[in-house]
Order: C-alpha cells, then sequence, then structure tokens
C-alpha cells in the first residue's frame, strides 16, 4: 500500500546504514515495510496488540519471506520492553501515532535502561509536542533534523534526534543542533507553502494555549511565550 503523507516524510528522513531500525506502535506495519523495500538493516515491527501482530506477522510472511539471515522480526510489545543490544551499532527507534506523553515515558524508559550507549529516535507525536522537546532537552538529546507536514487537516511535528555522549555514527558527517522547546528548522520557511503550513500550524499552537491560559496562566505562561517569539519570526 501506498504510504500516506505523514509516514512518507518520516520514510525519507531515514538515511542508510542502520543495521536495526525499530518500527514502534507499528499498527499495520506500512512504514516498516517500506523501509524493508529500501533499507539492508533488519526491521523490527513492535506494537502491543497481538491481533494486529498476528496479522502482520501474515502478511510479511507472504511478502516478504524470510531470509538467511533474516530481514525482519515481530515483537508484541510494550515499546519500553524492546532489546536494543542486538549489535554495538547505533540503532534507530521511531515511534509515532501515539501522545508525546506516552512518548516521554517510552524515550525516558529507553535512555534509562540503555545509558551506556548511543540510540537515535525519530518521533511523531500526535499532541504534547512541547512537553517531548522538554523532556528530550533534559536527557542531553541532539537535533538531527525536524519537520512539520500536514496531513488530513492535521499537523505533525517530525523530530529526529540522538541520544549519544558523541555523533550518531549513522550521522557522523552531519552537524547536530541543540533542541528547542518550540521547534527551529520548520519555521524557517523556503516557500510560500511552508509558510501557509507554518502561520496555520502556529495559529492553531497559540489559540490552544491561549485557551488554557485563560484558566490556569502559571501552567502554560512560558509555554505561550516561547510560541509568541516565534510569530514574528514568519
Amino acid at each position: 500500500m501506498k504510504l500516506g503523507h505523514r509516514l512518507a516524510h518520516i520514510n525519507m528522513m531515514i538515511p542508510n546504514g542502520y543495521t536495526h531500525i525499530w518500527d514502534c506502535c507499528c499498527d499495520h506495519g506500512l512504514l516498516g515495510a517500506a523501509l524493508l523495500d529500501r533499507h539492508a538493516a533488519m526491521i523490527h515491527f513492535v506494537d502491543i496488540v497481538p491481533a494486529l501482530m498476528q496479522q502482520l506477522t501474515a502478511k510479511l510472511e507472504r511478502f516478504y519471506p524470510q531470509q538467511n539471515p533474516p530481514k525482519w522480526q515481530v515483537h508484541c510489545s510494550d515499546v519500553s520492553a524492546i532489546s536494543l543490544d542486538q549489535d554495538e551499532h547505533t540503532p534507530l527507534v521511531i515511534i509515532a501515532g501515539v501522545g508525546g506523553d506516552l512518548m516521554i515515558e517510552f524515550v525516558n524508559s529507553l535512555c534509562q535502561q540503555y545509558s551506556d550507549r548511543s540510540i537515535d529516535f525519530l518521533l511523531c507525536p500526535v499532541h504534547h509536542q512541547y512537553e517531548l522537546r522538554q523532556q528530550l532537552i533534559k536527557l542531553d538529546c541532539e537535533l538531527i533534523d525536524e519537520k512539520l507536514i500536514e496531513e488530513n487537516r492535521r499537523f505533525y511535528e517530525i523530530i529526529y534526534v540522538t541520544r549519544s555522549n558523541s555523533s550518531s555514527q549513522i550521522n557522523s558527517d552531519s552537524t547536530t543542533a541543540k533542541i528547542s522547546a518550540v521547534g527551529t528548522k520548520f519555521w524557517q520557511c523556503s516557500n510560500d507553502q511552508e509558510r501557509d503550513i507554518a502561520k496555520r500550524y502556529l495559529n492553531k499552537v497559540l489559540t490552544h494555549y491561549q485557551k488554557i491560559n485563560l484558566s490556569n496562566p502559571q501552567k502554560v505562561s512560558q509555554t505561550l511565550q516561547d510560541y509568541l517569539a516565534i510569530k514574528a519570526l514568519i
């Protein structure tokens, strides 16, 4: 099946070179299947719903018969329980389609369990982007890339980061940057279409936090100030 706009952008952001890629909360496995078509990596499909994983396994066995060595594994598991000890190289953990609050739990857990190794994360939360970014900053993650896209009248931030004491092995030739709680790159629009998406997204975010600010200003005052500072830039 053809990837939707969001998954297609995630797919395009992933460089070659990883040996293990974890497609977490993979649902029907569309992204992982696209990665199988273009990557030499071992693709791990992870979701906690047994029925989905059984259906996915049957489809993979039909369309991607196992080779020697195998090119994919299916894990019916909580994301926090995945094992990143497959080899010494930097793994890529993709988490999409869930809220930023749950992503924070997953990323915290993996960073604590594997505090001595590098991990790259590609994250696409459905909400709580600001809180997720704050936590990534606390975990000393560095930004590799980020995108803002629109699909079916919903906006998505795609956040590609590395958590390591040194540059990610895969992205060692790229310059990482500090993570901003409100984003940086996708506000620097290069054309009218990007600028239109960015402005409409910012207006939506500001409306959301302004409503919260009316009843609980202490909770979001800093968040609102951070986003208002962006308004003058686009």
